[in-house]
């Protein structure tokens, strides 16, 4: 099976993807054909800061789960209002 074709199950949720050009976490918006879109959030304040796209060969590593990804999913969770 391809990455692509796992990532797309993951569509809408937080994870940690670190490829060549650096690591971020955020969460996982689109998976296209050759490449992922990734909502960075900003570990320190919480907040999106940019949405990245990221060619598929450039990818290294993807951390769908884990104690760093379950802080920051808590992390986004608590600051989210009743109408979000």
């Amino acid at each position: 099976m391809r990455l692509l074709e796992k990532l797309r199950e993951f569509e809408n949720q937080y994870i940690f993807v670190k490829w060549a050009l650096g690591a971020e976490y955020g969460k996982l918006l689109t998976v296209g054909d050759d490449f992922i879109a990734l909502a960075v959030i900003d570990v320190d304040t919480m907040e999106y800061r940019e949405t990245l796209f990221i060619v598929s060969s450039l990818i290294l590593e993807v951390s769908i789960g884990g104690s760093d990804v379950a802080r920051i999913v808590a992390e986004v969770s608590s600051r989210m209002s009743l109408h979000d």
